[in-house]
């Protein structure tokens, strides 16, 4: 079996996978080289998929989201422009949502259309508008995955999952473990109230961060502008020679 189909197999329905039932203790120690050979595979996969592809740029957002949101359009044009004027491909974590807006666009506009996915039970799954894919059993390979593919990151407005990946990245950028890259920020309803917790809590009242941090990230509504931002950052592909044995 080559590459390509297991990971087409495991996008699918895994099926040498540890079960989704909590593990007590005797089943962590039976099932360990299980596990970690399982999370070796998933690295690997990983990071051969998105070898493949030179430049793109990472979309996140909500996975509830409907085309009757006002988000849903932006995140399909915008990913068609980053497409036909940038020549990035789309990466996005092939679910329903803002994801597969963003996907939407991309293969539209005749792009590579990528994604990320993983197997939930109370969601679908990959969404109909990719052109390639690899399937991750683990939410955190996936996510390691993901957070050092892209030339740039852009978030439109989210659940829990969102911000947890808004935060792990302008976290990895803060400490220097990925170069500093565009996070770019859409939907200035959703975003500004959590930029003013941000500077009021832990800039001016605790002190958790230093100023600076709050110039990891940019709230932009204005497409050209978010377009002219990407175009002026290098290429960040020094993880391209990144080698899983």
């Amino acid at each position: 079996m080559t590459t390509e189909d297991k990971n087409k197999k495991r996008a699918d329905a895994p099926e040498t996978v540890p079960s989704t039932k909590p593990m007590t203790a005797e089943e962590i120690e039976l099932d360990e080289k299980k596990s970690l050979a399982l999370i070796a595979e998933e690295f690997k996969n990983g990071f051969d998929f998105i070898k493949k592809y030179e430049k793109s740029v990472s979309v996140f957002g909500s996975s509830r989201f409907s085309n009757e949101s006002e988000h849903a359009e932006d995140a399909r044009m915008l990913a068609g422009r980053i497409v036909r004027e940038l020549g990035y491909a789309v990466l996005t974590g092939g679910g329903p949502g803002i994801m597969e807006f963003a996907n939407q666009g991309a293969k539209e506009a005749g792009g590579e259309s990528l994604g990320l996915t993983i197997k939930l039970p109370k969601e679908q799954g990959s969404n109909s508008y990719l052109t390639d894919n690899v399937g991750f059993y683990y939410f955190f390979t996936r996510k390691t995955i993901m957070l050092f593919a892209a030339e740039a990151f852009i978030f439109f407005p989210g659940g829990y999952g969102t911000l947890d990946e808004f935060f792990d990245i302008i976290t990895l950028v803060q400490t220097g473990k990925i170069p500093k890259v565009p996070i770019i920020l859409v939907g200035s309803d959703f975003w500004i109230p959590l930029q003013d917790f941000i500077k009021k809590n832990m800039v001016d009242t605790h002190q958790s961060i230093s100023a600076s941090d709050m110039d990891l990230f940019k709230i932009i509504d204005d497409q050209d502008e978010i377009i002219e931002l990407i175009r002026k950052s290098p290429v960040a592909n020094w993880w391209k020679n990144f080698e899983l044995d």
